[in-house]
């Protein structure tokens, strides 16, 4: 990389400032941050910028010719321990990872296709995803932390507001009630974490197309913890045939059967996980100091559906 490269951070990963404090400072610090990384790699700059919600990722040329993408993400709990999970999976199910630097969240990845599920009939979309989770399942890594740990906390936050959330006293009840039961035992799977279709994404390995996970948020739990996100995603395309309901329950047995997971089990986590969502949401305008916007409740709305249908 020469030292002419300017860094600018994309305009849609920019607008994540006014998250607080933690955003601001290290999108004031990623231009130099991603410049020292470039160079101390030895890594040259092949193409625009990305971004995902919290991490900015590179096309990159390693100083052996060969093509990578560059990946700093925010320092969050989230992201401390996502070189681990990558390096147990080694390429299994997950793209590969050739080099990290976690002091500074910084990663070196296989460059894979900028193709993921968002396009793919849903039921195949889950039954892909369903693949991978028999993938990336492997036993946990002894530093990673617990999910259970963080779901009882987040019920706790729930259970505070209980008068006050805008979701029905029933429904989030028996979210703690069952948050309580299957948090009772620690889980013993890495997790990814945030698997959706845009976190799948098109690679090549040995002349052979395959599907492959990215960006995890790994700890250690429970298998059936992993749902919820793909009922979430692509929601608008729900109701375009048959009903909203129809479309949730088809991607819930998919997922469910190819995965081979236990029925009741994987219901009671997308209960828990929507409500929690649907909470953060809540949370997220009352740390503001304002009455939620319309994309917050639209997002409230959606969560309930979600948890609602899988139990109708």
């Amino acid at each position: 990389m020469t030292s002419e490269t300017r860094i600018e951070v994309p305009p849609g990963l920019e607008t994540q400032r006014h998250l607080g404090t933690e955003w601001a400072d290290w999108l004031d610090q990623l231009p130099a941050l991603t410049s020292e990384v470039l160079a101390d790699w030895q890594l040259d700059l092949e193409g625009p910028l990305w971004h995902g919600f919290c991490s900015l990722t590179a096309p990159v040329r390693t100083a052996d010719g060969s093509t990578a993408v560059l990946k700093i993400g925010l320092p969050d709990a989230e992201s401390e321990h996502e070189h681990l999970a990558l390096q147990r999976w080694q390429g299994r199910g997950a793209a590969r990872l050739k080099r990290a630097d976690p002091s500074r969240r910084s990663l070196l990845l296989e460059r894979l296709e900028r193709i993921d599920l968002t396009d793919q009939w849903d039921e195949e979309a889950c039954a892909i995803v369903a693949g991978l989770y028999r993938q990336l399942h492997l036993p946990a890594l002894p530093q990673l932390r617990d999910q259970a740990a963080y779901v009882r906390g987040w019920a706790d936050d729930l259970r505070l507001d209980l008068a006050t959330v805008p979701i029905p006293r029933r429904m989030a009840e028996q979210a703690l009630a069952l948050a309580a039961e299957l948090t009772a035992e620690p889980g013993t799977a890495l997790l990814h974490g945030d698997l959706h279709y845009a976190n799948v994404l098109r690679g090549e390995r040995d002349g052979h197309a395959q599907w492959l996970a990215i960006d995890p948020k790994p700890t250690a739990g429970d298998p059936h913890y992993e749902l919820e996100p793909m009922l979430r995603d692509r929601f608008e395309e729900y109701g375009v045939v048959g009903t909203v309901r129809d479309g949730i329950r088809r991607r819930f047995h998919t997922l469910v059967d190819v995965a081979e997971f236990d029925e009741d089990r994987a219901r009671g986590w997308v209960v828990v996980r929507s409500v929690l969502n649907a909470h953060w949401a809540y949370q997220d305008a009352v740390r503001a100091q304002r009455a939620p916007t319309a994309e917050e409740r639209e997002h409230i709305t959606r969560c309930i559906t979600v948890a609602k249908a899988v139990q109708d």
